[in-house]
């Protein structure tokens, strides 16, 4: 069997680190992976680039001005065909198809030519069921559910043009007749997918995982390092620090929780550090798993503001650690954890989350050994990856 991954990057990023696991289950169990991909470096004859960065910029650039976001690229689309048909894969794979990397009319169209071909498509946000955007969370929108126009969110994609309502009457038509299974890493957002047009095929959930022998319950002299002995630590993490990872409501809580709380937030960046206040410690970010396992270990509770998320992989890693964690009530977020590891507080609700922050910390309600063995029974990447597999087979 020979399965070929199409995704934005390789190895880089969630999405990335995810084909890279699944590749490696493929030719641990002999059996043949490749990846195509438009961003980052390859690491292996087996990922194979078929875009330039300056192509990729140059198609944003002109999706941004005629607002065909996913229906531009001919030339990177012609490339990436090009290479499939040379590989003459028996599954395609599909991930991150929203980076400017791929043509949808031309690919799918190329597919619906070749139905013996196995599909499938790992949605890891809204972005298939859209006309534009990936997350709709925060802008409170529902038009996807019978169709776009008037997006919200345009000024992100388009310049001049809202297409959204075009796009995803395309998207729609595109998206019909295929050979297809989709995937999600949430309960959450499968139902969604369930919701629009994609609820006749066949959906099935794989919750990603993650390395439990690099994420796990640690020695750490990281309170010694920052002279934190005498504090409870409050820990964010995030890639992207905004309002939508709740940068916003780690400043409130700053203000609101007791001086011998002490927030960390890692993943920042100089940028960020200029909005912070005085009695945050910054972390800038680090790709150390182990460096971050400290982190994680050393800290009373772990705290996850996001407004809009598919399944944070930062959730895993925390209770991998020992852990608990509250979060917001958003997104696949609260899948993560049971009332052994961890707490849900309303979106936005600051004074919930602070009053939830200080119950964990004093309570401590929550064992490690608890929040590591829901990690250990749910969150295994070799046995999640596995699971793909055995969706390839059927």
């Amino acid at each position: 069997m020979r399965v070929v991954h199409i995704n934005l990057t390789a190895r880089d990023g969630g999405t990335g680190r995810a084909v890279y696991g699944i590749s490696q289950a493929l030719e641990q169990n002999g059996y043949e992976g490749y990846t195509l991909f438009s961003s980052n470096e390859p690491s292996s004859k087996n990922e194979i680039k078929y875009a330039t960065p300056i192509r990729r910029r140059a198609n944003a650039l002109i999706s941004r001005i005629l607002g065909n976001y996913g229906f531009d690229c001919h030339l990177i689309t012609k490339r990436l065909i090009a290479k499939i048909k040379k590989l003459k894969p028996d599954v395609i794979h599909l991930h991150n198809l929203h980076g400017h990397n791929v043509n949808l009319n031309m690919l799918f169209g190329y597919f619906k030519k070749n139905p013996q071909i196995k599909l499938f498509w790992t949605f890891h946000d809204c972005w298939a069921f859209t006309g534009y955007c990936p997350h709709f969370d925060m802008v409170g929108c529902d038009k996807w559910k019978n169709g776009c126009g008037n997006c919200p969110q345009k000024k992100c994609y388009s310049w001049f043009f809202d297409k959204s309502k075009r796009l995803y009457e395309k998207k729609k038509q595109l998206f019909a007749g295929l050979n297809l299974t989709v995937i999600t890493p949430s309960e959450w957002l499968a139902g969604l997918a369930r919701q629009a047009y994609f609820k006749n095929y066949e959906i099935k959930v794989i919750n990603n995982g993650v390395d439990l022998s690099a994420f796990n319950i640690t020695d750490s002299d990281f309170r010694e390092k920052y002279k934190l002995q005498d504090k409870k630590i409050v820990l964010g993490v995030a890639f992207g620090w905004d309002e939508r990872k709740g940068l916003d409501c780690f400043i409130e809580l700053s203000k609101r929780l007791p001086s011998d709380y002490q927030i960390v937030l890692v993943g920042t960046d100089e940028n960020v550090d200029k909005q912070l206040p005085s009695n945050i410690i910054s972390i800038h970010r680090t790709s150390n798993q182990i460096e971050l396992a400290k982190i994680y270990s050393a800290s009373d509770v772990f705290v996850n503001c996001t407004r809009e998320e598919t399944f944070p992989t930062v959730n895993m890693e925390a209770i991998a650690c020992g852990t608990p964690i509250v979060t917001f009530k958003t997104g696949g977020s609260p899948e993560i954890i049971d009332n052994t590891c961890g707490s849900v507080v309303i979106k936005n609700d600051i004074e919930a989350m602070q009053k939830e922050i200080i119950r964990i910390c004093e309570e401590k309600p929550y064992s490690s050994e608890a929040c590591r063995k829901r990690a250990v029974d749910n969150f295994e990447q070799k046995t999640n990856f596995e699971k793909y597999i055995e969706m390839y087979l059927k």
